[in-house]
């Protein structure tokens, strides 16, 4: 019987929160941390728009590998646009002119998506480092942001994300890192890390 009326109690709680609820526009979530899975956390979002009939853009900053599990099977899926445009990570290329033009150049595509009320979802992977080594101006970065349609929704990933894009965000999950299997010396696995 206690556990009913606890139930029932937490049940009126969360109808009233659900009845407050009552705005419907596009959500902009930052998915940051040094923890693994934010961009797989993205895909699983952009999987989820996919079964609701959306489109999607989808711009990697950094990442410059197209052969992972995510690409393969997005780029088959209808509605989806995805750009690999990094240079790749900064420790490999050691080239910040190269790096900052690619960032460049990758923000020219995802200003394109951010203002194209067709695109439903715009997912911007592993974006922070852009603004972390300021190859992006923040200040444009939100303006962007802001001005976007109000029922596009935008996934932002990476690692060490600004105060400014956080404090923008309406949902803002950190990936905290607890043990990753590299540390024992296993290598990145096809389907798990890329």
């Amino acid at each position: 019987m206690e556990h009913k009326e606890r139930m029932q109690r937490k049940k009126a709680v969360v109808d009233q929160k659900v009845g407050a609820a009552n705005t419907a526009r596009g959500i902009f979530l930052i998915h940051t941390g040094n923890g693994k899975g934010k961009s797989s956390a993205a895909f699983g979002l952009l999987a989820r728009a996919l079964g609701h009939g959306m489109t999607a853009a989808v711009i990697q900053f950094v990442k410059s590998r197209s052969d992972t599990g995510e690409e393969a099977f997005f780029r088959r899926q209808p509605g989806v646009s995805w750009h690999v445009m990094g240079a790749g990570f900064t420790w490999e290329t050691q080239d910040a002119a190269r790096d900052a033009a690619a960032a460049q150049a990758a923000w020219a595509v995802a200003r394109q998506a951010l203002a194209d009320p067709a695109v439903d979802l715009v997912v911007l992977d592993e974006f922070t480092y852009a603004l972390k080594y300021r190859w992006l101006e923040i200040d444009a970065v939100l303006a962007a942001i802001a001005a976007r349609p109000p029922m596009q929704h935008l996934v932002v990933t990476g690692r060490a994300a600004p105060p400014e894009l956080i404090e923008t965000a309406d949902t803002v999950t950190e990936m905290a890192l607890v043990k990753h299997a590299f540390q024992a010396g296993v290598q990145a696995m096809p389907g798990i890390e890329w």
